[in-house]
């Protein structure tokens, strides 16, 4: 049986560690690659959502992240482009939506204790 809180998302942050310590790439151009190939595997939104907040914080903006999506365009087909675009779109929504949650959820329990 798995172990840990939450088995999968532990065991992927721990792979993901083994990775980024063996490479010296900036975090941007880390990052960029890793796009690049959620891209190509036909990623769910999901994947794209760990790795875009890491992004955001390296300082990628999102036509660095359109960039790359043109750029491998010819390599990975224009569908997967386009299904890429929708899940990382999908990916930043949910993450706009759990904040907004969480901020209902802070200023409702401010305005509780009040």
């Amino acid at each position: 049986m798995a172990t840990g809180e939450a088995p999968v998302l532990e065991a992927l942050i721990d792979i993901n560690a083994v990775a980024l310590a063996r490479t010296e790439l900036a975090p941007g151009t880390l990052l960029l690659a890793r796009i690049a190939a959620l891209a190509a595997v036909d990623a769910p939104p999901a994947s794209y959502l760990l790795h875009i907040g890491p992004a955001v914080e390296s300082g990628l903006q999102l036509t660095d992240v359109q960039d790359v999506l043109v750029a491998i365009a010819p390599i990975v087909g224009a569908p997967r482009v386009l299904k890429a675009a929708t899940a990382i779109t999908e990916a930043l929504g949910f993450a706009v939506a759990v904040t907004e949650a969480a901020l209902a959820e802070a200023a409702a329990e401010a305005s509780a204790g009040a």
